[in-house]
């Protein structure tokens, strides 16, 4: 299966340059795979740079999962970290992702200085 970049899945979330949507859009028609990796930085340009609510920023968590052209890694890690999200968006959901990859792979406690994820199951705060 094919991969994609940060800038896809903005161009699909964003749909602010209808070139590059039409592009994106033909690229992933044939099925498209999103890393972890690719899944937060996109959420990150979301945020910072389209100044998207923790709210907005959920629901297009929530379309990348279940669009019918994608195949988020790990999809159920990411549906847990979302849930995650949507309780206490001010964690982050990089910070959500991180915990809920960590307990999938079984190495758990996360350690962390940051207060509020320290307050979740599975994290040790230090």
């Amino acid at each position: 299966m094919r991969a994609v970049d940060t800038n896809v899945l903005v161009r699909l979330a964003a749909r602010d340059d209808a070139r590059q949507v039409a592009a994106a859009e033909a690229f992933v028609a044939k099925g498209a795979w999103v890393s972890h990796l690719v899944l937060v930085e996109a959420i990150w340009v979301l945020a910072s740079v389209y100044r998207l609510t923790p709210s907005k920023l959920a629901t297009a968590v929530e379309m990348f999962l279940n669009h019918r052209n994608l195949a988020v890694q790990e999809p159920d890690t990411v549906a847990a970290a979302l849930e995650h999200f949507r309780k206490k968006p001010a964690l982050g959901f990089s910070d959500c992702l991180v915990l809920e990859a960590a307990r999938k792979a079984g190495h758990l406690p996360l350690g962390t200085f940051d207060r509020e994820l320290g307050k979740l199951d599975g994290v040790q705060r230090l």
